[in-house]
């Protein structure tokens, strides 16, 4: 029975450090980008760090013809595909 109860306290102390970890280290970091606003031109190493995003899936409205919402850094972002100038973006509140 001793031995059930030190693997169990084994287990959960490996389970604990391990999901401490992983909530540690987000998968991207929370920036925020405080010259991104409408109308100004984002640079192309932000747009293509970006994940091209479902705007259905996140309850955002449809973009334009030539446009696409991105996630960047925590944001979502509505930029024109061909020269990156935002139309609209909803910053990361963390």
């Amino acid at each position: 029975m001793k031995r059930m109860l030190v693997a169990a306290a084994a287990a959960v102390v490996a389970l604990s450090g391990a999901a401490g970890s992983a909530l540690a280290q987000p998968d991207h970091p929370y920036v925020r980008h405080d010259e991104w606003k409408h109308g100004y031109h984002m640079d192309h190493r932000d747009w293509d760090r970006g994940a091209r995003i479902d705007w259905r899936a996140r309850h955002l409205r449809r973009p334009p013809h030539g446009y696409e919402w991105r996630e960047v850094d925590g944001n979502y972002v509505l930029a024109a595909v061909a020269t990156g100038v935002i139309a609209s973006l909803i910053a990361n509140s963390h």
